[in-house]
């Protein structure tokens, strides 16, 4: 089965190689990484076992966080190794974990790479979030009798059919899967439609509510503020996390609202998903004949003036969002007006912020039954509804803020699937 896959993935790649080099020569990407890629990873313990805990991109690392203070504390006989996949997953994880664990890139599936990779990172066992079960790490693993455990599993409502058309490929991987400790009930039925097997499925809840910090304040935003001349009763409007077509829309809306002298005070912060939009988006703000200031150069300058009131901030650093989202009064989730799935919205609730998103959210399903349903987040269709719910917040604090408290109780009450996950994996390391 090794070389049907091998096969599969040689043919995937050739066909992919035209975007593969166009993203690579216009914006940079796919460039660092490469003999990890091929699997010569450098341990900083070659003589320790490691626990791998492999997370695709920054929301996989972001979820992730509370789990690996765990195992370290639980488990400090064993180095964890993180992989991720993408260059904006490999940023996140190394701010998150560099100082004291190895972070690298995950392998290439390959059957010859997969070997090379197992070799040097030596694994008691595997954590794969969310998903990511690739066909020749399972069955090396299984070969060398090393655990595979799914943690925060979940398979979208958009993948699950796609995953179904490809059953009889891939039953046997989920079969061998060693544990499945998934999100929510209807996941863990779809991962046991899938091959799982039943008694290896165990929901646990999601990991991202705990890893969705709890506060009022968030370290640096002070800084943040007044970098960017921020008052503390100014009304900041910040868009996270937006997607390709959505600033558009946005600053549509924006200009509309300060249009009118109720809201001639009201400011946005934009900050993008991906990084190599940052010079896209900020064309765009000039194309609307607003005036822009990039956050990455008043970072840069100690002594860089405040920009004007009524600049649009583009958020073109890394690491930053909470921050941004700590000072706001509204949040708007990006990925969420465009069929992108959305992005963490449990992140902006946390904080206490009146939080807003759009109808596309597949990724995203169970944190926005949780937050609809008690009332403590507000989902709009369209450019419209989120024009006027805006205007209501802005207009109706009281309402605005029991949105927020809403949705911060909402994350407190779902918290703790840290603490189950590292117990069923602790059976397994312990046995």
């Amino acid at each position: 089965m090794k070389y049907v896959f091998n096969f599969l993935y040689l043919l995937a790649a050739l066909i992919s190689a035209p975007k593969f080099i166009y993203r690579r020569l216009r914006f940079s990407r796919y460039r660092a990484g490469w003999p990890q890629r091929l699997g010569k990873l450098k341990r900083k313990n070659p003589e320790k076992k490691s626990i791998w805990l492999h997370a695709v991109s920054v929301g996989e690392a972001n979820a992730s966080r509370t789990l690996v203070e765990k195992l370290s504390a639980s488990f400090p006989q064993y180095e964890i190794v993180i992989t991720t996949t993408t260059d904006t997953g490999f940023a996140r994880a190394s701010q998150l974990f560099a100082g004291k664990n190895l972070v690298s890139y995950f392998p290439f599936d390959f059957s010859f790479t997969m070997r090379r990779a197992f070799k040097n990172i030596n694994p008691a066992a595997i954590l794969l979030m969310e998903l990511e079960l690739w066909p020749n790490l399972v069955s090396i693993a299984n070969q060398q009798n090393v655990p595979v455990i799914v943690v925060n599993g979940r398979i979208s409502d958009r993948s699950f059919p796609r995953y179904k058309l490809i059953r009889p490929l891939i039953k046997k991987v989920f079969f061998k899967t060693s544990l499945i400790l998934a999100q929510t009930e209807q996941y863990a039925g779809r991962f046991i439609e899938l091959g799982a097997a039943a008694d290896k499925v165990f929901v646990t809840g999601s990991l991202k509510y705990d890893t969705a910090q709890i506060a009022d304040k968030v370290d640096g935003s002070d800084l943040l503020a007044s970098k960017l001349g921020i008052k503390e009763n100014e009304r900041l409007l910040v868009a996270g996390g937006t997607g390709d077509g959505e600033e558009e829309i946005l600053l549509k809306v924006y200009t509309a609202i300060i249009s009118k002298p109720a809201f001639k005070d009201l400011r946005i912060a934009i900050i993008p998903r991906k990084p190599e939009r940052f010079d896209s988006v900020g064309q765009l703000i000039s194309s609307f004949n607003l005036p822009a200031a990039r956050y990455s150069l008043l970072k840069e300058k100690a002594d860089a003036m405040p920009p004007e009131k009524n600049a649009v901030i583009l958020g073109d650093t890394m690491g930053d969002l909470r921050k941004f989202y700590s000072l706001a009064n509204l949040i708007f989730v990006g990925r969420s007006l465009v069929p992108m799935g959305g992005s963490d919205m449990a992140e902006a609730a946390a904080l206490g912020k009146c939080t807003i998103f759009g109808p596309h959210t597949f990724n995203f399903n169970q944190t926005v039954d949780d937050l609809l349903k008690e009332q403590g987040a507000i989902q709009i269709k369209n450019e419209q509804e989120l024009s006027a719910t805006i205007e209501k917040c802005l207009s109706e604090p009281g309402y605005a803020k029991k949105i927020a408290r809403n949705g911060q109780n909402v994350i407190r009450k779902n918290q703790g699937a840290t603490q189950k996950t590292l117990e069923h994996i602790s059976k397994i390391l312990r046995p």
